[in-house]
């Protein structure tokens, strides 16, 4: 495991600085919808005579729907940018609809989070229609404060102002809130936004930092070790 894994976290640091909000990615974070994702981008691609590989999971995985779209117009030599991101998010939320299983330790987690009285906020970089539809369905029971989608700010992950918008409207500043991401993309959004990280890696491998906290699966985290994945503590 490449990074500062959970264990490595000083005991003394798991109580003692205050969480004003964990920010969750959505997709291959909370429930299980990245391989639905790399799907829908494989099909779209065979539909313009292009195979999908590994090298092309860097621009598929965790990126935002006009971002993949624009990838496959280069590497096809074919297709309208617009017109595949339609396409992309047409058949992605057919998928979704069908079904995205919560991930392994995900309901343990928030269910801690909400019994201590810790808000939590979902910020995805998929499209509005996607997001409405995987919190009405897998994540219908989930308290959410609010869900900020690809849709609700300028620019997506991994640029930061995702983070730093949902920061902002829960009142909060970004280096008390933790996020959890499991994508290159969405670790880059969150450091640079200045929100402690916690890193649970998915299809992609996330490049290592000295802010970054990795964990095998949701099933190792608890309130207490996102605590401890905050960079400095209120007023630092």
């Amino acid at each position: 495991m490449n990074g500062r894994p959970l264990n490595d976290l000083p005991l003394n640091d798991r109580s003692a600085k205050t969480l004003a909000a964990v920010l969750f990615d959505m997709d291959g974070t909370l429930v299980d919808t990245e391989v639905l994702w790399w799907e829908t981008a494989e099909e779209i691609a065979a539909g313009l005579g292009y195979a999908l590989t590994g090298a092309d999971a860097p621009e598929v995985v965790g990126r935002a729907v006009a971002d993949t779209a624009a990838h496959l117009v280069r590497v096809a030599r074919a297709g309208d940018a617009a017109e595949l991101a339609k396409a992309l998010t047409d058949r992605f939320f057919r998928r979704v609809e069908a079904g995205a299983p919560m991930r392994p330790g995900a309901q343990r987690l928030l269910t801690a989070l909400e019994s201590e009285g810790v808000p939590f906020a979902l910020v995805s970089a998929s499209p509005r229609v996607v997001v409405d539809s995987v919190v009405g369905g897998s994540l219908a029971h989930v308290p959410f404060a609010f869900t900020l989608s690809a849709d609700d700010t300028v620019l997506t992950k991994p640029h930061p102002d995702p983070y730093r918008a949902a920061a902002a409207r829960l009142g909060a500043a970004p280096r008390t809130c933790v996020a959890v991401e499991d994508s290159p993309d969405g670790a880059a959004s969150a450091e640079a936004a200045g929100c402690g990280l916690l890193v649970v890696p998915s299809l992609l491998p996330v490049p290592p930092s000295p802010l970054r906290t990795f964990a095998l699966s949701l099933t190792e985290v608890t309130p207490d070790t996102l605590r401890a994945c905050l960079t400095a503590p209120p007023g630092a």
